[in-house]
């Protein structure tokens, strides 16, 4: 068994939590509560990855991942 490491984003919305993993792409879940949504998007990323294993396609491990705000005017 492999361990890997992913970035994740958890915004907090109206209903709870929304999260997801820029690495890999569709990979999202939500929760009410943060550790609820911690809990699910480890769990979406561990099915994703083995998905990937199974189809015989490589994880994808970024290098780099950068966060930042910008302010946009509308």
């Amino acid at each position: 068994m492999s361990t890997y490491q992913f970035s994740v984003v958890i915004e907090k919305d109206q209903d709870g939590y929304v999260a997801f993993c820029p690495a890999l792409q569709g990979c999202y879940t939500q929760g009410t509560t943060y550790e609820e949504v911690l809990a699910n998007i480890q769990d979406a990323i561990r099915l994703h990855c083995e998905d990937r294993l199974a189809s015989g396609e490589e994880i994808p491990q970024p290098e780099a991942v950068s966060l930042t705000s910008v302010a946009v005017a509308v």
